[in-house]
């Protein structure tokens, strides 16, 4: 296609004689081609003037645009050192008016156009700086440095900060810029010549492009986004960069770094940087006090310029006034940085790529991000024309009518229509983005207040979370619609006591209470869980992010199974590359899991079945996903683990599915080292060392208190001989030892295992051995003595603290569990359920039916209080601490209508277990044997 056939649009001469003799000088050209000729050369000072200098080269050029361009980008790269800036000066004449020409007819759009604009700006700084840095090396003042190291600028690298980092540098631009270079590069005595050396090559750099000459300028270039620019060189060590950043950076800082780019110089070593600062740029968690952060800042712009006040056409500026470019970016970034760091596809440096990722992934309307989208694109077209008729770095709208005449006819509309399509959108533009940085603030009125004891409320100021002016200012902002919230609950001063709570053991409030800002009806929640689960409410007042999970877009999703929370966590751990760091992110990872578990039991939408499978869910990802972890970090020292490798075997509730909010794990780790001696590592163990010392190190990494605390607690003792046994074992010995040492506790043990990690092939051995275990001669007599021996010992042991208790006691879970497993074994079943293990006793015939039935009833009622009262208050429940909210969950998950209902059916169905199992056990050897 010809350029004139892709045209869509024509600008109308504004002075018709100035762009008849600029057609005149291009005769050759076709009618379309003259026309956007002539109305550009008579709309704009400087193109006509650009058309008037480039008359020989131009005509060809339009006939292959884009092929023109690369002929320039690449024409002055072997230019003579003393022939470069006239030769970049050269260059940006000629792309300058192919691209505005382009522009103006339509033939190229925005995105093409701001990026051919950056294309240039990118070789022009490279270049700049191999030349600067070039004169350096050639004169000998950059110490240790040949002439091979002209191409990456001595260790120097250019970011591009801003508009050109994303390719979006308008017609008109100056670029900004942050030099660093690599200090590693240079010997310690060599340090501070190097670096005085590279100074002057940046800043002879920066005059190089800047200065305006006889050919013009290249770009006006800014170097102050560098950290602490009033005492800072221009050009700063990457470590010292590093520094700052860490330990002083601002969020105006970590929203510049949003679209930063190594476009010039050592690329390697700036994409290196860039890679170290990104948990300076991108937080953990999601970071909604970054909103206000760039209220602020928005405001301090229209301080400092003048903008504020209602929008008027005259003079408005399109990019930091109100409703214009700046706003857009504004938005797009800050959401990008409050969601970031925890989701990875929104790290995109367009603002129109922004603004369609973050409507992909729910973080904003679909319908925001197209009208914001059509109105930002708008906007810096109208910025472009602004800027072409004198190659004026401007964004204001013209003052007089003339003015606004003359961009009209360059934009190919009417003035009416122009101010009209202006208004409209800067509006609309506006109106949505003050709603985002600027809701509406209620105040609460000493009515609202006095509902409550106000003691209560005064009390607030002096806990931790709201020690700093910046928390109170946001809590006072969202104190009227907490207040309200809570006057709605059943019991308004219970659930006032409950939040209390909650704000007394936060540590810190201001990200908190951003978030709930942003997203209120995270406050139902909030009233709901300390209203009801005193140990959630406490395990969130800990760890507040957890809440992040919650607006991540699919927190009330279906349970998505245990292929994709497998591969969820291994994308948590993607680009982790520190084995610490990796502990804490899976901690991280399954404690907003477990957090959604809790969430959506207590909310009714999942059952105590449904949360015991989910949280043994949860458990078996995170253990198969760290597994090879520990393996990997272990073999780095010790080599791969010898012979086939080795499993870990659930035991207890992990291998029956049933766990609880405060599980711990019961676990086994069984090896084959295939009659390999020892490990081929730097340090090499002999077999049975080695996979010794290789379940320590699962068992610190998964229990360690870390900086994201624990894991979950492991439980060992369940391996072959117990405490006294080592705590690896190796396959042939487990064999050995089920088939003709173990207790029958131990093989009553046995039908709840299952291999949760490890390898797949030794797995296959593990399972065999089970099934020949459970499948072999059982004797009736013999299992069920030692059963009743065993309920013996634990009813000894271990008595019922309270009525409530569902778990320890005769007719119990533990209790029924016991008879779910002899029942089991009997039968030779190699299914883990406790139910299923009690329809295999009746199936065996040693229960009837109707025991059998009776058992499961009293076995799901008691699971159901234990489940509730585990998630609750992780202690003995207590039907008063829980509220009224802990009551309803309760009697909601047994279907009961009354506490005393619920109390006088787990009291009559415990019993009647209780009898049952007495009745189906002998009560001594003698009684088995008759």
């Amino acid at each position: 296609m010809t350029f004139a056939s892709r045209m869509t649009r024509c600008p109308i001469p504004y002075e018709p004689d100035r762009g008849a003799e600029a057609r005149a000088l291009l005769s050759g050209l076709g009618p379309r081609m003259g026309d956007l000729i002539e109305g550009a050369a008579g709309c704009s000072p400087y193109l006509r003037s650009l058309i008037e200098a480039e008359t020989e080269w131009l005509p060809g050029a339009l006939e292959a645009p884009e092929q023109a361009i690369d002929a320039v980008l690449a024409g002055f790269g072997d230019a003579p050192p003393e022939d470069v800036p006239k030769a970049l000066r050269r260059a940006k004449r000629k792309v300058a008016l192919l691209t505005g020409l382009a522009d103006l007819g339509g033939v190229w759009p925005l995105e093409t156009v701001t990026k051919t604009l950056t294309r240039f700006a990118d070789v022009a700084v490279a270049t700049a700086l191999r030349s600067t840095v070039g004169a350096e090396i050639r004169r000998g003042k950059l110490p240790g440095a040949a002439s091979e190291d002209i191409e990456t600028a001595g260790g120097v690298v250019a970011l591009a900060m801003g508009k050109m980092g994303a390719f979006e540098l308008n017609y008109s631009s100056d670029i900004d810029l942050i030099c660093l270079f690599d200090e590693t590069r240079y010997d310690r005595d060599d340090y501070h010549e190097a670096r005085a050396s590279l100074v002057r090559a940046t800043r002879r750099m920066a005059t190089m492009l800047s200065e305006i000459t006889a050919d013009g300028y290249v770009f006006r270039t800014d170097l102050r986004l560098r950290p602490d620019p009033s005492v800072t060189p221009v050009c700063m060590a990457m470590a010292g960069a590093e520094a700052y950043y860490e330990s002083l950076g601002r969020t105006w800082e970590r929203a510049a770094y949003v679209k930063a780019r190594a476009a010039a110089g050592d690329i390697a070593a700036g994409e290196r940087f860039l890679e170290t600062i990104k948990p300076f740029v991108w937080r953990k968690h999601l970071d909604f006090a970054a909103i206000q952060d760039a209220h602020d800042m928005r405001l301090r712009i229209r301080e400092h310029k003048g903008l504020g006040g209602p929008i008027t056409l005259p003079e408005h500026n399109m990019k930091l006034g109100r409703g214009g470019i700046r706003e857009i970016e504004f938005f797009t970034q800050t959401r990008q940085i409050i969601a970031g760091g925890r989701d990875r596809d929104l790290r995109v440096r367009g603002t129109v790529d922004g603004l369609e990722v973050l409507a992909r992934k729910d973080w904003i309307p679909r319908d925001v991000a197209e009208v914001l989208t059509k109105h930002y694109r708008a906007h810096r077209e109208v910025e472009h024309r602004l800027q072409m008729l004198r190659d004026a770095q401007t964004h204001s709208l013209p003052q007089s009518e003339e003015g606004f005449a003359r961009l009209a006819c360059f934009m190919g509309t009417s003035v009416g229509d122009l101010k009209t399509g202006l208004m409209a959108r800067l509006e609309e533009v506006h109106e949505l983005i003050e709603g985002f940085f600027a809701p509406e603030n209620g105040s609460a009125s000493e009515a609202e207040y006095s509902e409550f004891d106000s003691e209560v409320i005064e009390r607030w100021r002096s806990y931790p979370a709201l020690r700093s002016s910046r928390a109170i200012e946001i809590f006072e902002r969202l104190k009227p619609d907490l207040l309200k919230r809570l006057k709605r609950t059943a019991r308004p001063d219970e659930a006032l006591l409950a939040l209390d709570g909650f704000l007394s053991r936060l540590p810190a409030g201001v990200q908190l209470f951003a978030l709930f800002e942003a997203n209120p009806q995270l406050i139902d929640l909030l009233i709901d869980i300390v209203g009801t689960s005193p140990a959630l409410a406490a395990h969130l007042s800990a760890n507040a992010e957890v809440f992040d999970a919650v607006i991540g877009g699919d927190f009330f999703a279906p349970w998505p199974g245990q292929d994709r929370l497998r591969d969820a966590l291994q994308g948590a751990l993607e680009g982790v590359d520190d084995y610490e760091r990796k502990l804490d992110a899976a901690r991280r990872w399954a404690r907003e899991w477990h957090f959604r578990v809790g969430v959506h039991h207590l909310r009714g939408l999942i059952d105590a079945d449904d949360a015991g499978r989910q949280y043994a869910d949860l458990a078996e990802a995170a253990l198969s996903t760290l597994w090879p972890v520990v393996c990997d970090q272990f073999a780095a020292r010790h080599g791969p683990p010898p012979g086939r490798g080795a499993a870990l075997l659930g035991m207890g509730s992990l291998g029956a599915r049933r766990l609880t909010a405060t599980s711990d794990l019961d676990l086994i780790l069984i090896y084959d080292a295939a009659g390999v001696e020892q490990s081929d590592g730097k340090r090499p163990l002999d077999a049975r060392r080695y996979y010794a010392r290789l379940t320590k190190a699962l068992v610190t990494a998964v229990t360690a208190p870390m900086s994201e605390g624990k894991l979950y607690e492991i439980d060992m003792r369940l391996r072959p001989s117990g405490t006294q046994g080592p705590v690896a074992t190796a396959l042939d010995s487990f064999r050995n030892y089920q088939m003709t040492q173990a207790w029958v506790w131990e093989h009553l043990a046995l039908t709840r295992a299952r291999v949760v990690a490890g390898s797949q092939e030794l797995a296959s051995d593990v399972e065999d051995v089970r099934r020949a275990v459970l499948e072999a001669d059982h004797s009736r007599d013999k299992v069920l003595v030692e059963v009743a021996a065993m309920r013996a010992r634990i009813s000894a042991a271990k008595s019922p603290s309270g009525a409530w208790d569902a778990k320890i006691g005769p007719g119990r879970l533990q209790d029924i569990e016991l008879i779910a497993q002899a029942g089991a074994l009997l039968a030779g079943s190699d299914r883990q359920d406790p139910v299923r293990g009690l329809q295999s006793s009746v199936a065996t015939g040693w229960l009837s039916d109707a025991d059998g039935a009776a058992l499961q009833a009293a076995y799901r009622l008691c699971w159901g209080v234990q489940s509730v009262s585990r998630l609750l208050s992780g202690k003995p429940l207590d039907t008063e601490a829980i509220g009224e909210g802990g009551r309803a969950m309760l009697l909601r998950e047994t279907g009961c209508e009354t506490l005393e209902d619920l109390r006088g059916a787990l009291s009559d169905q415990i019993r009647k277990a209780a009898e049952i199992i007495d009745r189906n056990l002998p009560a001594s050897a003698d009684e088995a044997a008759g």
